[in-house]
Order: C-alpha cells, then structure tokens, then sequence
C-alpha cells in the first residue's frame, strides 16, 4: 500500500464526517461485497466483523482470529480504491499495547479506520473501564502517528447494548464516554443501539464529536437521522444477513419446488468477472 495514497484516504474519509451530508457507509463481508458498494457509488465502505466472522464459520465476539480478521480486510482494501474503516470489535487484545499492534496492522493491511468498541464478554463487568479505553484510544492515535498514516478511529460505546435498558443513567453515562473517548483521539462516536429520535438528537448535541448510528429496520430514515445531526450512519452485519436470508430462500425454493424463480434478473457471470479485471 502507497502511504501517500493511504494518508489522502484517511483525510478524505475524515472530511466526509463533517460535510453537508450525513455519509451513508455500508458494511461488506469479502471483497465481492464491497465491490458491489463501491460500483453503487458510496465514497467508502466498512468491513462488518459479524458477517466476516460468520462467512469463516465463527460466531461473532472475538471468535474469529485477528489473523484471519486481517486476511479479509487486505483482500477487501486491495479490491477497492474507496476509503475501508475495519471493525476491529474490541481490538483483539486487553492492553492497550495489544490494541495498538491491531491498528498498526490494520494499516498495513490497506485500511484507513477502525472501529474500537468497550463492550466485553463478561457480564459482570458489561463495559471496559472507561480509562483503560482512553487508553487505548490513545495508544491507537500514536502509533497511527508513527506509521505515518492519521487512520480515522471510531469509538464505539456499548452502554445501550449492553446495560439495563430501564437505567435512566443510560444517556449521561454514554455522553461521558463519548468525549472521554473524543478527547483521547476518536474522530467519530459510535452510540450502538439507539433508535429514539429524543436520545439521539441529546447525544448529538451533547457529545462534542460527529456522531455515527446504526440503522436497522424500523429505525428512523436516513434523511431523518441527517436532520438530528447525525454525521455517520452504519449498518453492521445486516446486508450480511439479508444475503444469508436470500440464500436461505434459494435453499426453500431448490428444496420445496424444484424451480429457479432466483436466478432471474441476476449479475451475469461476465458481469462479476468485471468487477475483478485487473
């Protein structure tokens, strides 16, 4: 990867958090995914880590080697030239010495952002503490600076996801989080698991940093999330899992009717050769 190439990716990628329009970035799975995106005409694309993890044969959570993890995000940077943000979930590692090597990685694989999120595993403690994530925020922010590429770092809060819903801390714990997280070198705050208008226009007014939201169905439209504020709307392993859904219908169909009623109106098979001439 050119660094020259990659550093106009990252600044690029940066600048579409605050412009006229909420940025719309779509998750891929593999490089066909993305591809697809990419040719629809978005100015970049994220990896999603479920829908990697599943297309390997894991569960999502850090089942998924990083290795592997990483395998999949070169493969999806060097079939694009759009701007690639890496799901890395919770870093693959404790340290923030570990999650510093995950981003200088992620790098050097091609891709331009990363997502780091405070959720764990044990539900005893549901959220990383809060310092230990500044941490290794912050320990992202210099060893991007010294790889000499200024990678876009979205940090994710879980206190939705992951707490008691009817705690009515919720709101005041994630504002805290999310410029905690800002001011330790995050470029966007990703508030996972929010769809009420009220609590997202509060968390884009009081969360000093642009604001990313994941959509799924039923939540508010994308012109809507534009008018609260909202700077960057995601989509996680859902276009996966639409896919995984039309594949599961093909199975209904082969099985119970014996037709081919899906392989109307689809890519031809030079048309997806296209998409990789090299």
């Amino acid at each position: 990867m050119n660094k020259n190439n990659q550093r106009e990716k990252a600044s690029r990628f940066r600048e579409l958090h605050g412009g006229l329009h909420i940025m719309i970035l779509p998750n891929a799975w593999d490089a066909a995914s993305a591809k697809v995106f990419e040719r629809s005409g978005f100015s970049a694309v994220a990896t999603t880590s479920a829908g990697i993890a599943a297309s390997y044969g894991y569960p999502d959570g850090e089942y998924i080697g990083r290795d592997e993890m990483l395998e999949v995000i070169g493969r999806i940077a060097k079939a694009v030239a759009i701007p690639i943000s890496a799901d890395m979930e919770a870093g693959f590692g404790n340290t923030p010495e570990d999650v510093a090597k995950t981003a200088r990685l992620v790098l050097e694989a091609g891709a331009i952002g990363l997502n780091l999120e405070d959720g764990t595993q044990d539900k005893s403690h549901p959220l990383t503490d809060i310092s230990l994530q500044i941490e290794k925020i912050k320990a992202i922010r210099q060893t991007a600076d010294a790889f000499g590429v200024p990678i876009v770092i979205n940090a994710r809060t879980d206190v939705y996801e992951r707490l008691d819903k009817s705690d009515k801390t919720l709101l005041s714990q994630a504002i805290q989080r999310g410029n905690a997280y800002r001011q330790a070198g995050a470029d966007c705050i990703f508030v996972i698991d929010v769809d009420d208008k009220e609590t997202i226009g509060n968390l884009v007014r009081e969360i000093d940093a642009p604001i990313n939201v994941l959509a799924r169905y039923g939540s508010p439209t994308i012109a809507e999330f534009e008018k609260l504020g909202v700077a960057r709307v995601s989509f996680g392993s859902i276009p996966m899992r639409a896919t995984m859904s039309l594949v599961q219908h093909i199975a209904e169909e082969l099985k119970q009717s014996g037709t081919y009623n899906f392989s109307k109106n689809i890519l031809s098979y030079a048309e997806v050769n296209s998409y990789f001439e090299r």
